[in-house]
């Protein structure tokens, strides 16, 4: 397996090198809105630490990293009257990871509705205005 590389997208958002709208944030985890939604409320739940994806993840940032995802899901459910969720997290490119840091993917739904598809960007006033929702539901 590759080592990890600091110059990914994510890594350079911790480092607030690159804008993202902010949802949560503690010690160990950095949660973000998606710019390519797939559904509205699509937010990315990663590490604070260098992790390439699960395969190398230690304990502690897995650990760490769901209970955020959870935290987070229960408020998007909460903030954006979902009825589910959907949680997605990919490994190495075989396995469909496009961005080489651990994430996971929360994606709101409800019955009968259909994920948008990939690599369409979102409205970004819409998505500050998703994340709002999220926060309050949060507190």
């Amino acid at each position: 397996m590759a080592e990890y590389q600091d110059d990914n997208i994510f890594a350079k958002i911790l480092r607030d090198e690159l804008p993202a709208t902010r949802v949560f944030e503690d010690d160990d985890t950095l949660v973000f809105m998606d710019i390519m939604p797939r559904a509205d409320g699509h937010c990315l739940v990663i590490p604070k630490t260098p992790c390439r994806n699960v395969l190398d993840a230690s304990p502690e940032q897995l650990a760490s990293v769901m209970n955020t995802v959870q935290k987070v899901s229960k408020a998007v459910m909460k903030g954006l009257d979902a009825e589910g969720v959907t949680i997605q997290q990919f490994n190495e490119a075989p396995g469909g990871q496009e961005v080489f840091h651990l994430h996971f993917h929360i994606l709101p739904r409800r019955q009968g509705d259909v994920l948008r598809p990939p690599g369409q960007m979102g409205d970004l006033d819409q998505i500050a205005a998703v994340a709002d929702k999220i926060r309050k539901a949060l507190d």
